[in-house]
């Protein structure tokens, strides 16, 4: 409190002018002088007039926020001191006060203690109530520009808060793994020593976020946890953007067309009319297996699957899940199927998969128990996954022979596919496909080629007109003679020493 004291010309006039100020009956007469108490509620009621500060010379202990006149009364407040004293124990009251202005006695005082008419007009009235509005509205202008100075402090601690929380998140990190949330402030980490710690949270974190084995990065000195860090994932581990989409339709692959069919009826059906399943009251088929020679037709045939869908399409080699940490290779292979669970419907290509699923053995090796435990890993994430989710995994294989039996039981590899080498049917869908933007002499007959007993692929067949055409290049014609196909067929046709008994 603040003591204050007004210039008056005897005891009734001091009970008379304190209402005029706001203040409570009370206080103490003294020599020409009342003491007044509690100033501050008196300048929340607006009853205070503002003006500038000036010093009393004689009333007493006057705290220099106000300032009284001897003969005159109040005439000054200092605004910057009354903040100051509001800010340490009295701050101003946002809400407008319900209480009516103060009403004055019918003996009236002004500013100054001089005695008005008792018979007062109604002019008076209103300029009285006049003058208690402006008094109003100063005092609502004081708690704008408080309010306004209070907000540009809190500004400036939120950029300095900010500022230090950058600063606590910059790197160099440690990074760790979440295990356990103790309470809303704290949890236990496991950093990449192998220690454990009870560690503080940031407060701005999003405690949702924090979830077990979730990573997360520590700071380098109190090991305080400061950040989540995005689930790992293997940066050749990618979804195939719409532009990154092969161009390979089904009518580029020639034959095949009852391999066409299965691969469609298992992967394509059931992305795209899954309810047809569930009238008939049957699962849909979980992985396709692709097997057969090299160059049949089944890595361009995952190609137009690719294409013709809309699902998102992850493709992966079977040699990249082999790494040289143990661990990586099983926590790849969760990558690959927890991408495809989050881009549902989706589709997963392992091509070349016999390099991690190979028939298990006694292994004497390191590097042998590690591929088994990726296989370990892929059969679980296989027969694991939710049948809800519409993932479908399809896999290609030279050597259909070596898989392990766990791979290809049903439930896993419901459907597999074989691509034989073509026949003379066959061959002929091939060489009309790959001959079609070729510009053939009228005395080239594909129907010789094709009538020849040796086994040859689809991919050879296509390397027999590549090379055709490349030999037309080389003698400078624009028209690919019989002779150029004689040519090519001789380069490529394998002899039969290389023929191996698994591909027959």
């Amino acid at each position: 409190m603040h003591t204050v004291a007004v210039n008056v010309a005897s005891e009734s006039e001091a009970a008379a002018i304190k209402p005029m100020f706001g203040l409570p009956i009370g206080g103490k007469y003294q020599s020409g002088y009342v003491v007044l108490h509690e100033l501050v509620p008196a300048f929340e009621q607006g009853t205070a007039q503002s003006c500038t500060a000036h010093a009393p010379e004689s009333a007493g202990k006057i705290e220099d926020g106000i300032g009284i006149k001897p003969g005159v009364g109040l005439v000054g407040i200092n605004l910057s001191k009354v903040r100051q004293w509001q800010r340490q124990a009295m701050v101003l009251d946002p809400k407008p006060s319900s209480e009516p202005p103060p009403s004055f006695p019918s003996t009236k005082y002004d500013i100054h203690g001089v005695d008005q008419s008792p018979a007062a007009s109604d002019d008076d009235d209103f300029y009285g109530r006049l003058k208690s509005l402006q008094r109003q509205l100063e005092f609502i202008d004081i708690q704008e520009e408080y309010v306004k100075d209070e907000l540009k402090n809190l500004k400036r601690e939120l950029l300095r808060a900010q500022e230090e929380v950058k600063r606590i998140q910059s790197v160099p990190l440690v990074i760790g793994q979440f295990m356990e949330m103790v309470d809303q402030n704290n949890g236990i980490v496991g950093s990449t020593t192998g220690s454990n710690y009870y560690v503080r949270i940031l407060s701005t974190l999003n405690r949702e976020l924090l979830k077990p084995s979730a990573s997360v990065a520590l700071h380098r000195h109190s090991n305080a946890l400061v950040d989540v860090l995005p689930p790992e994932a293997d940066s050749s581990i990618s979804l195939l953007s719409q532009s990154e989409k092969p161009d390979v339709t089904y009518n580029d692959i020639g034959g095949c067309d009852i391999q066409k069919q299965e691969i469609r009826e298992a992967v394509e059906l059931p992305l795209t009319h899954h309810e047809l399943y569930k009238q008939i009251g049957i699962d849909p088929p979980r992985g396709v297996l692709l097997y057969g020679p090299p160059g049949t037709g089944k890595t361009m045939l995952a190609k137009a699957v690719a294409n013709h869908t809309t699902a998102a399409f992850i493709r992966v080699v079977g040699s990249e899940f082999v790494q040289k940490y143990l661990g990586e290779g099983p926590r790849m292979v969760r990558d690959v199927f927890r991408l495809a669970k989050e881009n549902a419907p989706a589709i997963i290509f392992i091509d070349e998969v016999d390099a991690i699923a190979t028939a298990r053995f006694d292994a004497q090796t390191g590097a042998d128990r590690e591929v088994q435990r990726i296989l370990m890993e892929l059969l679980n994430q296989m027969d694991g996954f939710d049948q809800t989710v519409n993932v479908k995994v399809i896999m290609a294989t030279n050597r259909a022979d070596t898989l392990d039996p766990a791979l290809l039981r049903p439930g896993r590899l419901d459907r597999k596919i074989e691509f034989p080498l073509p026949d003379r049917r066959q061959k002929r869908l091939v060489f009309q496909v790959c001959t079609a933007k070729m510009n053939l002499g009228d005395e080239v007959d594909l129907e010789d080629y094709v009538s020849r007993p040796d086994k040859i692929s689809a991919a050879e067949i296509a390397a027999i007109c590549q090379e055709a055409g490349m030999h037309a290049v080389r003698k400078n014609r624009y028209v690919i003679l019989p002779k150029d196909f004689e040519k090519g067929y001789r380069t490529n046709v394998k002899k039969p020493d290389t023929d191996f008994d698994f591909y027959k």
